[in-house]
C-alpha cells in the first residue's frame, strides 16, 4: 500500500463523444463549401433553361401556345373520345371542324319550332347544315345575312365563311356584334320588275359576256357581281348558299345576279371532278326558280336533299365544264320552260 503514496500521472484524453465534423472543423467547412457549389450549379441550369424556353418562344409562339392548348384539351378530353362524325368529323380541339355532337346541338336548337332568331324554315335549315355537315369545314359562301348567320359561321368552324349583304349599315352592326365575322356590302344594279329582260340578254349572251366559265372581275355581264374584293374571285368556294338579297317587291334587288354569279363561280374552279354545292333558299318565288334552272340547271338539283322551298344543286367544275351553255340540251329546254 505504500506505494500508493508516491507521486502520480494524471493523463487526459480527448472524449470519444465528440463529433469530428463541428463548427469550425476543416470537415464542416468543405461540406459547406460543396452545399454552395451545388446551389450554385442548380441556379445556373435554372436560368439556361429559362433562357432556352424564352428564346423558343421567341422564334416560335405558337409552339408555347400549342403545348398549353394541348395539355389543355388533355385534362378536358372525354375518356374514350374519337373523331367527331361526318366528312368534317375530328377530333375535338384539333381546329378541323366542330365535333358531332356539338354540330347536331346547334342545329336542333336553331331548327327546333320555338326558336324566335329563326328566319328560316326547320327543314330547310337541317338541309342546309347536312351538306355543311359533310363538307365542313370548307369555303363557304353565302349570300345575305340574317338570324342564321351565327350559325352557318359555327357550323363550318375551322373553314372561311365570308358574307355578302346588300346594306352596308347591316353589315357594320353584324360585324361589330360578332367579332372577326367577315362580310362584305354588295351595290345591286338589278331589280326584280327587271327579272325578264335580264334573263333574256343573258341567255342571248351565254357563249360570250355572260358565259358560265368566265373571270368575274372583268365580266361585262349585268348580272355578273364584279365589285367584291378582288381576293374573293381567287378562292375555290366548296358551298354556295343563296339567301340574299332582297327579293320580296318589284323594286327589291333579287337574287338573278347572285344566282348567276354562284353558277360563274362553281364552273370556274380549277381541278378535275371538283364539284360546288349550291342552295338557294326561297325557290318557290319565281325569280328563284327560273334563275336556278336557268344558271344551276335542273340536271344539277339534287331533290333527296332539297324542301318545298331550298333547291340544292351540285355543279361540277374542272376543265371538262361546257364554257358555251350552263345546261345540257335538255337542262336548257326546261330551263326556258
Amino acid at each position: 500500500m505504500k506505494g500508493l503514496t508516491g507521486a502520480k500521472l494524471l493523463l487526459v484524453h480527448p472524449s470519444s463523444n465528440k463529433s469530428l465534423g463541428g463548427a469550425g472543423s476543416p470537415g464542416a467547412a468543405l461540406g459547406a463549401r460543396r452545399r454552395v457549389c451545388a446551389a450554385v450549379l442548380l441556379a445556373c441550369f435554372a436560368c439556361v433553361s429559362l433562357a432556352t424556353t424564352l428564346l423558343s418562344a421567341a422564334r416560335d409562339p405558337g409552339a408555347a401556345a400549342a403545348g398549353a392548348s394541348g395539355r389543355a384539351a388533355a385534362a378536358f378530353a372525354v375518356p374514350g373520345g374519337g373523331s367527331g362524325s361526318g366528312s368534317g368529323g375530328a377530333a375535338a380541339g384539333s381546329g378541323e371542324g366542330l365535333p358531332g355532337y356539338v354540330f347536331d346541338a346547334l342545329v336542333q336548337y336553331s331548327s327546333a319550332g320555338g326558336n324566335s332568331t329563326a328566319s328560316m324554315p326547320g327543314a330547310d335549315v337541317r338541309a342546309i347544315a347536312a351538306v355543311l355537315k359533310r363538307r365542313a369545314p370548307c369555303n363557304l359562301l353565302v349570300f345575305g345575312l340574317g338570324g342564321e348567320t351565327p350559325l352557318w359561321r359555327a357550323l363550318n368552324h375551322g373553314g372561311r365563311t365570308v358574307f355578302l349583304d346588300e346594306n352596308q349599315y347591316y353589315v357594320s352592326h353584324l360585324e361589330g356584334r360578332h367579332p372577326g365575322l367577315e362580310a362584305y356590302d354588295v351595290a345591286y344594279t338589278t331589280t326584280v320588275r327587271e327579272f325578264p329582260d335580264l334573263l333574256d340578254a343573258a341567255r342571248a349572251a351565254r357563249a360570250a359576256e355572260c358565259r358560265p366559265v368566265q373571270n368575274l372581275l372583268f365580266s361585262d355581264c349585268r348580272l355578273a357581281i364584279n365589285d367584291l374584293p378582288n381576293q374573293l374571285y381567287d378562292v375555290s368556294w366548296d358551298v354556295i348558299l343563296v339567301d340574299g338579297p332582297r327579293g320580296y317587291t318589284a323594286s327589291s334587288p333579287g337574287r338573278m345576279s347572285a344566282i348567276f354569279t354562284a353558277g360563274v363561280l362553281a364552273r370556274t374552279r380549277a381541278g378535275e371532278g371538283v364539284t360546288t354545292d349550291v342552295l338557294v333558299h326561297d325557290y318557290e318565288r319565281e325569280v328563284e326558280r327560273a334563275c336556278s334552272r336557268e344558271f344551276l340547271c335542273e340536271e344539277n338539283r339534287v331533290a333527296e336533299t332539297s324542301t318545298r322551298s331550298l333547291a340544292h344543286f351540285v355543279v361540277r367544275g374542272g376543265s371538262a365544264v361546257r364554257r358555251d351553255a350552263f345546261c345540257s340540251g335538255a337542262g336548257a329546254a326546261a330551263a326556258a320552260h
